[in-house]
């Protein structure tokens, strides 16, 4: 049993390569806490400030664009504005032109039938005066013929002029009595 005692007491005395010496693990707490403060002191500042200036340089391109998109939503809208007074200004000058062109076809059609009347009544008058003129010159050929025949009916002549006229009115109202 002895040997087992010495053993477990050479045991304590050996070295554990699990556990490591007091020694050592106060000097390793001692540079790890200057390394710590080190880093605390230096580091992290220029950390702290590097992310604060991409917060801040995010932030404002954020703000930047949503400036820039409202701005191009007011450009958008006043565009959209501008389009429908556009089509609103055409449609206006399409019915205009529509009444314009309806007004100048009834004008056109005013004129034709004027033209028209006019043209029908100097025809009428034309061929009034070509009725007249016929008539006439019917009268005279009438009348002439008649007297004429007159003549060799009664067997004298009926050269007088008034003679002649009454003549031929009798005949010619005889004439139209008939119709």
């Amino acid at each position: 049993m002895q040997t087992v005692i010495l053993r477990a007491a050479e045991e304590e005395h050996s070295l554990n390569p699990v556990i490591p010496h007091p020694i050592e693990i106060i000097l390793s707490l001692v540079v790890f806490a200057i390394l710590f403060w080190l880093v605390k002191k230096f580091v992290v500042p220029s950390f702290e400030k590097t992310f604060a200036e991409r917060t801040q340089a995010i932030e404002g391109g954020l703000a930047a664009a949503e400036n820039k998109q409202a701005e191009a939503d007011a450009r958008l809208a006043e565009l959209e504005k501008q389009l429908a007074d556009a089509r609103h200004e055409a449609a206006r000058i399409r019915e205009e032109a529509r009444e314009q062109g309806a007004q100048i076809v009834a004008e056109m059609r005013q004129q034709a039938q004027a033209e028209s009347s006019r043209i029908v009544e100097h025809g009428k008058a034309q061929i009034e005066a070509e009725r007249q003129q016929a008539v006439t010159s019917l009268r005279a050929e009438v009348g002439t013929l008649a007297t004429g025949l007159a003549g060799r009916i009664v067997g004298e002549s009926l050269d007088d002029e008034a003679r002649q006229s009454r003549v031929v009115e009798r005949f010619l109202a005889e004439l139209e009595g008939a119709r």
